[in-house]
Order: C-alpha cells, then structure tokens, then sequence
C-alpha cells in the first residue's frame, strides 16, 4: 500500500467535508473492494475516511418502507427479523453474498456505490425499484445505476440509507455463481410490487446491471415461468469473458428467470 492519512468521522456532515476538501480522499465502507486495490497498488488515495461511525448500520420498517442504512454489513441483513418478514428475497440475497466473512465486512452502501457488474445487490434493488437516499437527495434506482462501476453518485456524495417499497407481493433472485469468487457470472431478480412487475439482471450486461423489459411485459401479462420460456436477450448487449461466453449468460438470463419466477409464485 501506498501511505495515507486516516480518519473515522462521528458525523456525515464531517465525513462530507473531508471529502470535500480533498479530490484524492476515499470513502470507506466496508473495504471488500477497496482493500485489496489499495494492497495491489492500484489506488493512491491522500485519505481513507472511514464510514463506521457514522450511525448508518441500521435497520427499520415504517409504514410502506423497509430501510437499511448504507453501513449495514450483509450478515445482518441476511439475518434481519424484519426484512425476512417484509422481503425474503432480500435476505436470502444477502445471505448468498460471498463467503462469511465478506458478509459480515461488506455493507449495501459500500456495493452499490461500487456497482460491480456482477454484484447481488443492484439487480435487488433495481428488481425492487429501491430508492438510494444519499446526505444531498433520493435517487431511484433506475436512475441509480449509470454504467460499470458507474454510479448517479457526485464527488463528496455518501450513500446513508436505502429505501425498498412495501408490500411485495412477490419476489425472488436467482444466481448461476462463479464458485470461487461467488459474483454472480448471471443473476435475476424478480419481483412484483408497488413498482409492478420487474426483472433485474446482474452478472452479465456489458453495462452493468440492467431491466429486462420483455420478460417484464410477458410477466405483467401472466406472472409463470413459461410465459418467458422463450424470451432471449440478444448477445450483443451481454460480456463475453474466461468464465462464459455473451451466448451462455444470454441462456442463463432465460434460465435464472424462469427458475426465480416460480420461486416466487
């Protein structure tokens, strides 16, 4: 590692400011992608400022909304009495997450401000239709996600808090993982609720996570696993890599839907 200064602030107004004042500072939050650049030298950051202390490990449900502070760690909300009961497929999500150690170290702020393009949680909280509340304004999600590694986020911008719709009436995720890593080579998301019926795919879009919107619209119209047996996204728009090539993610999309589908009905 190259040397940098450290600080772990006691409030967003003070972490906003370190920041601010610095182009070269980095947020940390969980550090499952952070550390091991730092390590490989892949960064230079003049300060790491450390999110822990700022309040953000949380969890509540209020009227229409469950809400997990962008510091919860993976683990917890995994094993989250509230989010079993208000989304199990959030949960079961969370709990299919990496190893555990990563679960209990990595936090949903830190993932989606990331955006890996084989993360879990952007195809959840696209699928769901989540809010991203940051300390400057609310952001959803199809909003939220602008490209690989690509965010709506601005400098100085820190995730605080994300924000799923209730009721669900429906929802289940599917992944085909890579087994040593656990990312997702094709994850899908689906869901029916207050933002209707939608289908979110990780793992396999040359931008990132996206919507399929064909399966949407045939679901909308029958929610079965065979009403999008036969639904294909086209290669083209899909990565080709060492782990499967754009025409074996395209078959897994159609795969992983149908199979997340009929767990959620």
């Amino acid at each position: 590692m190259y040397d940098f200064a450290y600080h772990k602030p006691a409030s967003i107004a003070d972490a906003v400011a370190l920041l601010a004042g610095d182009p070269e500072a980095r947020p940390l939050a969980g550090g499952q992608t952070l550390i091991p650049v730092l390590k490989q030298r892949l960064n230079k950051p003049s300060k790491l400022i450390d999110l822990s202390g700022l309040g953000l490990n949380r969890i509540s449900v209020s009227g229409n909304a469950l809400s997990i502070g962008a510091m919860t760690p993976h683990a917890t909300v995994a094993n989250s009495a509230d989010v079993q009961r208000a989304i199990p497929a959030l949960a079961k999500l969370a709990g299919g997450i990496g190893d555990n150690q990563v679960r209990n170290r990595g936090t949903i702020g830190g993932s989606l401000a990331n955006n890996d393009p084989a993360a879990c949680y952007p195809a959840a909280v696209l699928g769901l239709g989540a809010t991203v509340v940051t300390n400057k304004r609310r952001i959803a999600a199809d909003d939220f996600f602008q490209g690989m590694f690509t965010t709506a986020l601005e400098p100085g911008e820190i995730i605080t808090e994300v924000v799923f719709p209730l009721p669900v009436e429906k929802a289940a995720y599917m992944k085909f993982a890579q087994p040593a890593s656990r990312f997702a080579l094709v994850g899908v998301f689906v869901a029916k609720g207050p933002a209707g019926v939608r289908v979110a795919v990780t793992g396999a879009g040359q931008n990132g996570v996206f919507r399929q919107r064909e399966m949407e619209a045939a679901l909308t119209a029958r929610f079965a696993p065979d009403a999008i047996a036969n639904i294909k996204t086209p290669p083209d728009q899909l990565n080709s890599d060492i782990h499967g090539s754009a025409e074996y993610r395209s078959h897994l999309i159609t795969v992983m839907a149908k199979r997340a589908v009929a767990a959620a009905a």
